[in-house]
């Protein structure tokens, strides 16, 4: 007969294995990288939308060049004021600023898309008509005739309420 070793009789975890960790973390960061949008602009002044009934939505967005305009946030009324400004990209502008950026939105643009592009005026409802009014005349001039108005969709009840 053969011996039996005490010893033999105690049963070893088996380690983990890691194998398919790596195939993990990729379907990980594949979903993140889906499913993260990145704002593009940081926003520098405050605006609340208008609200309207008849609104449709934008088919193609990288199309749409946005032009924000509202009163400056807390932290930039200091220097500026409090009354409405217009941002460009990450940037406060003028008036007269505008016939460059949309120049340089075209040139971003393949030439079969610059017709398709279209300005959206994403404008606090508490602006004045004044800044409104001079920013379409410049759009005007730098022939930018596609023009998008941002609002809030409102319901109304057939009450008219």
């Amino acid at each position: 007969m053969s011996k039996f070793n005490p010893d033999s009789g105690q049963k070893t975890v088996p380690d983990i294995t890691t194998a398919s960790l790596p195939d993990i973390m990729f379907m990980l960061l594949f979903f993140f990288m889906v499913s993260t949008t990145l704002r593009e602009n940081e926003l520098k002044i405050t605006t609340k939308l208008p609200h309207a009934t008849e609104i449709t939505k934008l088919e193609k967005k990288s199309l749409v060049s946005y032009i924000y305009v509202g009163s400056p946030r807390k932290e930039w009324q200091a220097s500026l004021g409090s009354e409405s400004r217009i941002q460009l990209d990450d940037n406060f502008a003028k008036v007269e600023d505008l016939r460059g950026y949309i120049a340089g939105e075209w040139e971003k643009r393949d030439e079969v898309d610059r017709q398709k592009m279209t300005v959206s005026l994403k404008a606090d409802e508490k602006t004045k008509m004044g800044i409104i009014t001079e920013i379409k005349t410049e759009l005007r001039k730098a022939e930018a005739l596609k023009i998008n108005y941002s609002a809030i969709r409102s319901y109304v009840n057939a009450g008219g309420n």
